[in-house]
């Protein structure tokens, strides 16, 4: 099971009272997500406007400690998920190595991966559309955060262009990004570990049922043994 944070939760804010009611918010997101047996949780890192981003960068970290003080998060099955941003100018995890980062950071505090969003690393600038600029940017993925860690997918489409920053989503295949993409995303033997998810729009009723059986039809069915492909 993979639940995702409040999005009001910043752990990076300069504010002090934001700041501390987010660390409160997520301890009880931690505590939700133990009691539900959760395997993920997924984390959007924050904002470090009124910081540098190393000094925010260091706090998230430091927040997530706190807030799991107590929690014995080592004995359970939950991981912490820092999900990779649009890349607006002081959002955290804008970029592979930012989330690379944090999760170095985060390693000796609690159980940790990476959530990658499709729609985010299109607008923050990385080409998933073309065959050449796929193939740099799982390795640029892989040579930071590295495959085996990220976790989860989300699996959305984007509404505006690559590297507007602008998180807007849209369905599968309706997009900037097309259908080809997500294809090799669910087909590559280096993310059949993950968890996919899809957080397209629901502008009609069965939207999010539509954009599932989508994503489905892209999945090749492996062949069953002794059997041979039919043209």
């Amino acid at each position: 099971m993979a639940i995702h944070s409040s999005y009001l939760v910043n752990l990076a804010s300069a504010t002090p009272e934001f700041h501390r009611k987010s660390v409160l918010a997520f301890r009880g997101e931690l505590q939700r997500a133990l009691a539900l047996c959760a395997e993920y949780l997924v984390l959007h890192p924050g904002s470090f406007r009124g910081r540098s981003r190393e000094e925010g960068l260091e706090l998230v970290a430091r927040s997530i400690a706190e807030a799991a003080e107590g929690l014995e998060l080592e004995k359970s099955n939950l991981r912490i998920l820092i999900e990779n941003t649009a890349g607006s100018e002081f959002s955290l995890g804008g970029s592979f190595d930012q989330v690379a980062h944090l999760l170095e950071y985060l390693r000796p505090v609690c159980p940790v991966g990476a959530c990658i969003d499709t729609c985010h690393t299109h607008v923050s600038g990385y080409d998933i559309v073309t065959e050449g600029g796929w193939q740099e940017t799982m390795q640029k993925l892989e040579e930071s955060v590295g495959l085996r860690n990220v976790m989860v997918w989300h699996c959305n489409d984007a509404k505006d262009a690559r590297g507007s920053k602008r998180d807007r989503h849209e369905h599968i295949g309706q997009g900037t990004i097309g259908l080809e993409p997500f294809r090799q995303l669910l087909n590559d033997p280096r993310t059949e570990h993950a968890a996919f998810i899809a957080e397209t729009p629901i502008d009609e009723p069965q939207d999010d049922l539509r954009n599932i059986e989508t994503l489905k039809r892209l999945v090749r069915v492996a062949e069953a043994p002794g059997k041979q492909k039919r043209a």
